[in-house]
């Protein structure tokens, strides 16, 4: 079922790094807008177009919708990422048949680094973001396990 708004354009946020996009998608001619700007302006660089073009590509829709986006934080590879990951869901709420493809291609994904920046916001590193095993505490205080009667971890206690 389309979500669209009463402009009769779908909307989604799109999140990469520290970087979020908002996306507006209509009908049109493949005019695309990032903070008041044309995209060949915001991002200057070729492979950035490229990357939010991707979704238009996989979903063979290139030239057919206006986009309009405004984009935050983070640096240019970090927005392009995040209005390409916008762009992706704003396209399967205007036309819901499109998910499959563009899933397939992993544009409905925001990044793993959320979940790491996290855990270093917490202010623990990432690799401590959770509390050790039982049984690997019981291994690591037992310095001999052979000698250690308490438990065997699998060998035999002599």
């Amino acid at each position: 079922m389309q979500k669209l708004d009463k402009q009769g354009r779908a909307y989604a946020t799109g999140k990469r790094k520290n970087a979020i996009a908002r996306v507006w998608i209509k009908p049109g001619t493949g005019k695309i807008s990032v903070n008041g700007r044309d995209i060949a302006v915001y991002f200057a660089r070729p492979v950035l177009r490229m990357i939010i073009q991707q979704p238009l590509g996989v979903a063979k829709r290139t030239g057919q919708y206006d986009l309009t986006v405004t984009v935050v934080g983070g640096g240019l590879s970090g927005q392009a990422g995040a209005v390409r990951h916008g762009l992706s869901k704003a396209l399967t709420y205007y036309e819901p048949d499109l998910r499959t493809a563009l899933k397939r291609e992993g544009f409905l994904t925001a990044t793993r680094a959320w979940s790491s920046a996290r855990n270093t916001a917490s202010g623990k590193p990432a690799a401590a973001s959770s509390s050790r095993s039982a049984k690997r505490v019981a291994y690591m205080e037992c310095k001999t396990p052979r000698l250690c009667a308490a438990s065997s971890f699998g060998r035999p206690a002599q």
